[in-house]
């Protein structure tokens, strides 16, 4: 089982990268996310996924322990594969897709391509509960839909609050409110400020 591969870069697409090992060519199918973190390097670390069937032996690569983690989980769900895995980390940010699942969203999940109704309900009702209990990064329901985070920020300096504390109570208001409307986003920081 491999851990992770490190060696040069010998070729990137957002698709796949191939990774030099002492002259031995490792390709690794990977995610636009793992893509984008790989931008202007010549060198690479990327944490691997083997997936080995009958008719392939293929290698995913990803930036960090927590989107294979994630990759893991997701190819764990019945009707989804290494590529519909990698189609959704490329689609959403690991945040994001987390993000999207702890709080049930639908929708976010089924405006991945390839992904129906169905499908992002068996992901949601599978993996609530695994990624429930693994410790979670606060800012992830803040960034799940930053415009409300943003329009409210807004709305409330130009009332005249400071942009700290209004930043305080907006954050909190949508961590225990992530569905929230910017309307009652706004409402509910005038009642704590």
């Amino acid at each position: 089982m491999y851990e992770y591969i490190s060696g040069r870069i010998a070729e990137a697409s957002p698709a796949h990268v191939v990774i030099d090992v002492n002259g031995i060519g490792y390709l690794l199918n990977i995610s636009i996310n793992t893509f984008s973190r790989l931008e202007g390097k010549s060198e690479a670390q990327l944490f691997v996924h083997e997936n080995i069937r009958e008719d392939a032996f293929q290698l995913y690569g990803f930036a960090d322990p927590s989107e294979r983690e994630l990759f893991r989980h997701l190819i764990s769900v019945s009707g989804i594969g290494a590529n519909t895995a990698r189609m959704m980390l490329s689609s959403l940010t690991p945040d994001e897709l987390k993000g999207a699942i702890l709080t049930g969203n639908v929708n976010q999940i089924k405006g991945v391509k390839g992904i129906g109704a169905k499908t992002a309900q068996r992901v949601i009702v599978d993996l609530k509960d695994k990624l429930g209990k693994e410790p979670l990064d606060q800012k992830i329901f803040a960034e799940q839909d930053n415009t409300i985070r943003e329009e409210a920020l807004s709305a409330l300096v130009m009332l005249g609050f400071a942009k700290n504390s209004a930043q305080k109570a907006v954050d909190k208001i949508l961590q225990e409110n992530p569905s929230a409307k910017v309307e009652e986003v706004i409402k509910q920081a005038l009642k704590i400020m």
